[in-house]
């Protein structure tokens, strides 16, 4: 009875075994044909160039709509984009998805200045290892980057002064929203309408806040503004989300006389401006940047030298315009 069991056990395991090796040895087989797959991958697709795109915050209409413009461009001239970015607005992760991808070691990298000693070290890290980076909607003057493709945000800033005080009855009371301080494209739309404002007699500039880019910042700030500065009747918001939560900040401290213009077109500031409780917007054209940054990658692919900067015009969108279905481009 036990050399029964013994042997039924013997069998068992014979079983197991063989059934373990069979397992392997489908493994294995399964391994080595992925890896074919993959060398004739890269043996067939070493015409197309891999250039990775990161983002200020992923899924941010703004950064959506480069990616789209990059994509049908790459499309054109045989690349390939690979879109990352922090979930949300997180500098320090910007910084190690740069390291990662540079490590990844692809054809060109698209990044976000972010005014940053480390960063610059980063991308000075890609240049000497061969790969080219370009800024694109904020530069980082101080780094390697080899260009520079966006908005000229000083010029965006005396823009919006400009119309400003066009529309305005001679005089104005100002409050600002900039979506960050240490953001360089924010720093320089200030600076940019700060040159009109001061030279204009019967405006002043009496507050400056940061939403931290976000609506619900905005909202707190413009509110907080409104109930500690007296007389404010204008309220200018420099980043995408301020001009819906500048608007929220004004219905909470009921003061809807207040003029509002923000910055971008979201389709919150559409339907506002379309309402009439948004004046205008400043609007750049984050679709044409992506595609402009892949059409630079291709004439330095094909050993042309590119220009420091690439400036991408904006336009002011208002209810009279859309009226009329016009872009103001």
């Amino acid at each position: 009875m036990s050399n029964r069991k013994w042997s039924f056990g013997l069998i068992v395991l014979v079983l197991i075994f063989g059934y373990v090796l069979l397992r392997f040895f489908s493994s294995t087989v399964k391994v080595d044909d992925l890896v074919q797959q993959m060398e004739q991958n890269n043996t067939e697709n070493t015409s197309i160039k891999h250039v990775v795109l990161i983002a200020q915050e992923l899924d941010n209409p703004f950064w959506r709509e480069m990616q789209q413009g990059a994509d049908e461009a790459a499309a054109k001239l045989g690349m390939k984009i690979d879109y990352m970015g922090p979930i949300r607005i997180h500098p320090p992760e910007q910084m190690k998805l740069l390291e990662k991808s540079i490590a990844a070691r692809p054809d060109a990298i698209l990044v976000q200045g972010i005014n940053d000693p480390d960063y610059d070290l980063l991308i000075g890290k890609a240049i000497d290892q061969g790969i080219p980076v370009i800024t694109v909607d904020a530069d980082e003057p101080g780094s390697r980057r080899l260009a520079y493709v966006g908005t000229d945000n000083r010029e965006a800033g005396i823009q919006m002064g400009k119309l400003l005080v066009k529309d305005a009855d001679g005089s104005g009371r100002i409050g600002v929203m900039i979506g960050s301080e240490l953001a360089d494209n924010q720093r320089l739309r200030l600076e940019g309408f700060r040159s009109i404002i001061s030279a204009a007699p019967g405006f002043e500039i009496v507050d400056v806040r940061s939403s931290n880019i976000s609506r619900i910042g905005a909202a707190k700030q413009a509110e907080a503004m409104l109930s500690e500065r007296s007389g404010i009747d204008i309220i200018v918001g420099f980043s995408a989300l301020d001009a819906a939560g500048i608007l929220e900040g004004v219905k909470a401290a009921r003061k809807e006389a207040v003029r509002i213009y923000g910055f971008d077109d979201l389709e919150t500031t559409r339907k506002s401006i379309a309402q009439g409780e948004v004046m205008a917007s400043i609007v750049q054209q984050p679709r044409e940047m992506g595609a402009q940054s892949i059409h630079l990658l291709d004439q330095l692919f094909k050993g042309k030298k590119l220009s420091a900067q690439h400036f991408i015009d904006t336009y002011i969108l208002d209810r009279e315009q859309m009226e009329f279905g016009g872009s103001g481009r």
